[in-house]
């Protein structure tokens, strides 16, 4: 293996290039198959398991903007049709907490180079073995100097090349990987990741979120954001926490305890632009944890938005005036927000009926989360024989909307996966600026 992430261009193409010609050549092989007698259902699960290991096989080892695109797609696996469910399920989950390390002789030349040759002085304890592995960087467990355990999240040479690389390249793949994620548009996917991995890559920038969002939940009975004790460019040391993936509760965990994190996951997701003028921007399953006293932690702040007047009160009386089911006047906001495409003929029946559904979450006390659910709503608005599909081309997301859209959306997937009932109508009155009135 490489010692970094593979920079030059020619030869992290060629990798993602192998992802359509391979999608092509084992659809190809299911039709023969199929053609001499097989049995359908088997080998269009066959297909998809194959198909799923080489897609994310690539992206994983890829790290950089591939890696990360996966990560982005991971939280959408519960969309995913059951026959074809289990094998995305297992790689996607698989981006969302591990991917190959480099060598530790490149982890010091790293600490090295933004700490200084002696680097090693400010720690008691150091283990070169990584904890974690993601798109962009790897963590090392440390002991501070001060007798403190300490994370220490250390960025691969050449993320910043490949990362470009990667994303420009995949939007000419974007119609290949559409059908894994039904109801997503994957281009804009792809565009906002471009706009904000810049951000992403100067750890600097992460840390003062997290320092941000750590003053701001300090005490909080619910919530925990590791304080940050140093950082660099390209390398970042903060607390130390260990607790139980959420991974692990969207697999095995009891019905209360899946309620009771859904509900701290959407409490921290709807309060923290009022309580911090940011939103955590990267909600995958693998930036949190639960404590053994019950708290969810939260981890990575590479990707936040700023929303310094918290979140737009024009989205709230859109959810109210959608769930009271008050269409003409949901209809002329759409047009005021610029949500339906100019010279578009749009019936306010034609709005609600497209947007009424997806509020469903809003109009009771409680509400299950489920993949039926999302699978659902996927199949309502991408099939093109339902004219929630027509209605749907007529419709425009302003760009100022798309990240808290995009998130919000990434926040619900999760929700489904820990298949959760929680009263998110009280949180959205609490927290969602005009949703209350």
């Amino acid at each position: 293996m490489t010692d970094d992430i593979p920079r030059r261009s020619v030869q992290r193409s060629a990798r993602l290039a192998s992802l359509p010609l391979g999608f092509a050549s084992r659809t190809a092989a299911g039709w023969g198959r199929r053609l001499a007698g097989g049995d359908q259902g088997q080998i269009s699960a066959d297909v998809a398991r194959r198909g799923a290991e080489q897609l994310f096989a690539v992206l994983g080892e890829l790290k950089g903007g591939a890696m990360k695109f996966g990560q982005a797609l991971s939280v959408f696996e519960a969309a995913v049709p059951d026959e074809l469910a289990e094998p995305y399920r297992e790689a996607l989950t698989r981006l969302q907490t591990a991917a190959p390390p480099m060598p530790a002789a490149r982890t010091h030349r790293v600490l090295a180079e933004q700490f200084g040759r002696g680097w090693r002085d400010r720690f008691t304890e150091f283990d070169d073995t990584p904890a974690a592995a993601a798109s962009i960087g790897q963590v090392h467990r440390a002991v501070w100097h001060d007798g403190r355990d300490v994370a220490v999240k250390v960025q691969y040479p050449g993320a910043q090349e490949a990362v470009m690389a990667d994303l420009r390249q995949l939007q000419r793949f974007s119609r290949m990987v559409q059908p894994l994620v039904p109801g997503m548009e994957i281009k804009p996917l792809l565009a906002e990741l471009r706009d904000r991995m810049a951000e992403e890559l100067d750890y600097r920038d992460e840390a003062d979120a997290q320092r941000a969002f750590a003053a701001a939940y300090e005490g909080d009975p619910d919530v925990v954001v590791p304080r940050v004790v140093a950082s660099a460019p390209k390398a970042m040391i903060s607390e130390w926490v260990t607790g139980t993936p959420l991974s692990a509760i969207i697999r095995s965990g009891e019905p209360e305890e899946r309620d009771r994190v859904g509900l701290l996951l959407s409490k921290f997701h709807f309060s923290s632009p009022a309580r911090v003028g940011l939103l955590h921007a990267d909600p995958h399953p693998g930036n949190f944890q639960v404590l053994p006293d019950g708290r969810l932690c939260v981890i990575d702040f590479g990707a936040i938005a700023r929303l310094p007047d918290g979140l737009p009160r024009e989205l709230g009386n859109m959810l109210r005036l959608a769930v009271e089911d008050r269409s003409d006047e949901l209809l002329e906001l759409l047009r005021d927000l610029n949500f339906v495409l100019p010279g578009v003929d749009m019936s306010p029946d034609e709005a609600i009926a497209y947007l009424g559904p997806l509020t469903d979450p809003l109009r009771t006390e409680k509400f299950h989360f489920t993949r039926a659910w999302l699978r659902g709503q996927a199949d309502r608005l991408g099939d093109l024989r339902r004219p929630e599909f027509t209605t749907g081309r007529g419709l425009n997301l302003p760009p100022q909307y798309l990240l808290v859209h995009r998130v919000t959306l990434a926040s619900v997937a999760v929700l489904c996966q820990l298949d959760a009932e929680i009263p998110l109508r009280g949180v959205f009155e609490e927290w969602q600026p005009g949703f209350a009135g």
